[in-house]
C-alpha cells in the first residue's frame, strides 16, 4: 500500500561539523558549512490519523534508515527539476511524555534535510524561516494494513474504520516497511491526513482492493444472515469464522443461510381455525350475516 502522510518543518541554518560530514556522504563534492542549509521535518508518526490509521512503532523504526538520501519535492511531483533537499539523517524520537490519543506513548521519525544557498533557493529558505513553509508529506509503501481490533488484514476483516467494536475504535495499523519514494512540501494545513500516490502498478492495485472490498461484503453478508438464522450463535464468533472463508464457501453459507432466514422471516397467515375439522358447507358460517 502506498501512503502519502502530512508532517512538519522547523528550520536550522547552518550545520555543524557532524552534520556536514553526513551530508558530505551524499554530495558529490565536498561542501563547505556555509554552502548549505539544514532543517528538521516530523516526517510521521505512530498516532491514529484523520483517515484512522497509524503508523506502527516498528515500521517508524525500519523507515528512519530508509528515508536517508530520500529527495523533497513540491505536492509530489516526481521530476528531478522538482528536487529541492535530501535527507541526511532521520530516527524515530520520543514525544517528551507525550501520549497518542488512544494512550500509547507518543513517537515520530525526525529527519534532517539540506539543500543548497543558491540565489534559486533564497525565497525558499525564507518561507522556511519565515514559518510560510511548514508542511511536509511523506511518499512510502508499507507490506500490510492491519485492523487494531482483530489483527487480520483490514481489506479482509469485518470491522470498519472509525466505528466502536466493545469502547475500541478501529483503525488500520500501517505495518512493515516496503519502500520510501520522497517527501514533498505540500500547501496544506499541518493537519494528519492521508492520501495514495499512484504507481505504475496502481490498476492491479485498485483491482485487488475491489476484490478485497467484495469479499468483505459478502462476510459481512454471511454474518448478517447467520446472525438471523441462528441467533443463539455469538456476532463475534461469527466474523472470526466468516473472516476465515473464502468466496466459494462465503457463497455456499450464504445461500444456505438466505433460505433459513426467509422461511423464518416469511408472514404466516392471519387467521387460523385451528385443528378442529368443520363439516363441509359451514366453514365459513362464522362470518355469515
Amino acid at each position: 500500500m502506498e501512503l502519502c502522510k502530512e508532517a512538519a518543518v522547523k528550520g536550522i541554518g547552518t550545520p555543524n561539523q557532524e552534520e556536514l560530514g553526513l551530508i558530505n556522504a551524499l554530495a558529490r563534492r565536498e561542501l563547505g558549512a556555509d554552502e548549505v542549509y539544514t532543517f528538521a521535518l516530523r516526517l510521521c508518526d505512530n498516532d491514529i490519523d484523520r483517515d484512522w490509521e497509524r503508523f506502527d512503532d516498528a515500521t517508524l523504526e525500519q523507515l528512519a534508515p530508509m528515508f536517508v538520501g530520500a529527495s523533497g519535492v513540491f505536492d509530489h511531483q516526481w521530476s528531478a527539476r522538482g528536487q529541492t533537499a535530501r535527507i541526511y539523517r532521520a530516527e524515530v524520537v520520543g514525544g517528551e511524555g507525550l501520549l497518542t490519543s488512544d494512550g500509547r506513548p507518543y513517537r515520530f521519525l525526525k529527519g534532517w534535510a539540506y539543500l543548497m544557498r543558491t540565489a534559486e533557493n533564497a525565497a525558499l529558505i525564507a518561507e522556511i524561516d519565515g514559518g510560510i513553509k511548514r508542511e511536509v508529506s511523506v511518499g512510502c509503501a508499507v507490506e500490510r494494513v492491519v485492523c487494531s481490533v482483530c489483527g487480520q488484514e483490514l481489506d479482509g476483516c469485518p470491522h470498519e474504520k472509525g466505528e466502536e467494536y466493545d469502547g475500541q475504535v478501529c483503525h488500520g495499523v500501517l505495518t512493515g516497511a516496503k519502500d520510501v519514494y520522497e517527501w514533498s512540501f505540500v500547501a496544506v494545513p499541518a493537519q494528519r491526513r492521508a492520501g495514495v500516490i499512484k504507481s505504475a502498478g496502481a490498476r492491479l492495485e485498485d483491482e485487488a482492493r475491489l476484490g478485497r472490498k467484495y469479499l468483505k461484503g459478502l462476510r459481512a453478508e454471511l454474518v448478517r444472515l447467520a446472525g438471523i438464522a441462528e441467533p443463539e450463535l455469538e456476532h463475534g464468533l461469527l466474523e472470526k469464522v466468516a473472516g476465515k472463508l473464502g468466496e466459494e464457501e462465503l457463497a455456499g453459507l450464504i445461500r444456505v443461510y438466505r433460505g433459513r432466514a426467509d422461511r423464518l422471516l416469511a408472514p404466516g397467515p392471519q387467521l387460523s381455525y385451528g385443528q378442529e375439522e368443520v363439516p363441509e358447507g359451514i366453514a365459513d358460517g362464522a362470518f355469515l350475516i
